[in-house]
């Protein structure tokens, strides 16, 4: 969440930085937090000088009896200032709710680097790879999984519902051979440690990481115990420190895991839906960085090369966009995405987003290290990439490596792993 002392410095200017996403609803809790926030320490104000007129009435009362002195009104004074004391004290528990209420729900100033606009103003920073021209017409994914018997979408719905796919033979196959690929280069090349989690989480790791409480319509909840299915690993890594203090000679510290991912996404019914492009339930190998302040920016960009080594092993032409204040996600402070070409539907599809949340995410979930022995702790920066989300890299794997005779080639990085060079069609 945004620092508050931030705000109270200077509204005007965490003002601006949060306008810039030209989000009404977030400029609204915004000016609630600063409301209640003041008023808040308004009533702090006048509790604490209450009780310190409570002290001193409490010693006079105490010198009239060891003089023998009547302070039966002074009693009573006591015992009024006392009931005012209790009612503004519930006042202020119950503003104190609300403003954290409020305050949960403010999302991450945007970086200054970070382009104003919506997501047509994201800028391309680089690309590698040159997008496939063929001399056949190419078929898209569905296409292509049902051919090759890769995949059953129709059987998925039939034992879940829409959104929830069911691979098959070499296509359960590859998503294992992707999963051991990944984590074989994150944790022998790039020193991240990897991370088997629990699938579901509490509520408090989710307002740790921030899909809580706004995101909640989103999320698959086990009502009873008020567990939910995770939306993404980097709920769980992140919140495997919730509520320490770092040694910061620990720091950075790295994680990799690979888990099904879950997600209702109740505002996107209709967009996308054929084949894999926009699922419920997905694969993903996600990394998470835990970091210092001082080291934030150039963690960024270490953090987006490790997702992009992925796509450059398996020989996908991507992009990378650094998403605009309106694109960028709630938690976010600045996104790069990377989008791979996928040359049956012609078009790019993201398959990570690479982000970094400042102090955002450790102040909810109270992260912090000490930057020197004895010294005050400090908010750790946290950060995450997808490194990479399978459905979509299972696209363009298919769709760019597909042959005239309906095979599809597979890149050397994945030989070893799914024991085969190509995929062929049934028989």
């Amino acid at each position: 969440m945004i620092d508050l002392r931030r705000i109270r410095q200077d509204p005007q200017a965490a003002r601006a930085a949060l306008a810039r996403r030209a989000d009404a609803g977030a400029l609204h809790q915004f000016d609630r937090v600063v409301e209640l926030d003041v008023r808040r320490r308004e009533l702090l104000g006048t509790v604490e000088s209450l009780q310190a007129e409570r002290n001193l009435a409490t010693d006079a009362v105490a010198r009239r009896k060891q003089a023998h002195e009547p302070a039966t009104e002074l009693l009573a004074a006591l015992k009024a200032s006392g009931e005012r004391v209790r009612a503004l004290e519930a006042d202020l528990r119950d503003i104190e709710v609300l403003l954290e209420s409020h305050l949960l729900n403010v999302p991450n100033t945007p970086l200054p680097s970070v382009p104003s606009g919506d997501a047509s103003a994201n800028q391309v920073v680089r690309a590698w790879g040159t997008p496939r021209s063929f001399d056949f017409t190419p078929k898209a994914h569905w296409d292509l999984g049902q051919s090759l018997g890769l995949f059953d979408l129709p059987r998925g719905a039939k034992l879940t519902g829409s959104g929830f796919p069911l691979y098959t033979g070499m296509g359960a196959r590859l998503v294992r051979g992707l999963a051991n690929f990944m984590l074989d280069l994150h944790t022998s090349e790039h020193g991240y440690l990897e991370v088997q989690p629990p699938y579901l989480v509490n509520r408090a790791s989710l307002i740790g990481t921030s899909q809580l409480p706004k995101f909640e319509d989103d999320l698959y909840r086990t009502h009873a115990e008020d567990l939910f299915l995770i939306p993404t690993a980097e709920v769980p890594l992140t919140n495997i420190h919730r509520d320490e203090i770092l040694d910061s000679s620990t720091l950075p510290l790295a994680y990799v895991a690979y888990t099904p991912c879950f997600r209702r996404e109740a505002g996107a019914h209709g967009k996308d839906t054929r084949g894999l492009i926009r699922v419920h339930q997905f694969d993903k190998v996600e990394l998470v960085r835990l970091v210092r302040a001082d080291a934030s920016e150039a963690e960024h960009a270490l953090l987006t090369s490790h997702a992009e080594v992925v796509l450059q092993r398996l020989e996908l032409p991507y992009r990378v966009l650094s998403l605009a204040t309106g694109d960028t996600g709630f938690g976010s402070a600045c996104t790069f995405d990377l989008e791979a070409w996928a040359g049956g539907i012609a078009t790019w599809l993201e398959v990570s987003s690479a982000s970094t949340f400042g102090d955002f995410q450790a102040r909810r979930a109270n992260i912090r290290y000490r930057p020197a022995p004895g010294s005050k702790p400090e908010f750790v920066h946290t950060l995450n990439a997808s490194g990479v989300a399978f459905p979509r890299t299972i696209i363009a794997l298919l769709e760019n490596g597909q042959q005239a005779d309906g095979s599809v080639r597979l890149p050397a990085a994945l030989v070893p792993y799914v024991g085969t060079d190509r995929l062929v069609p049934r028989s």
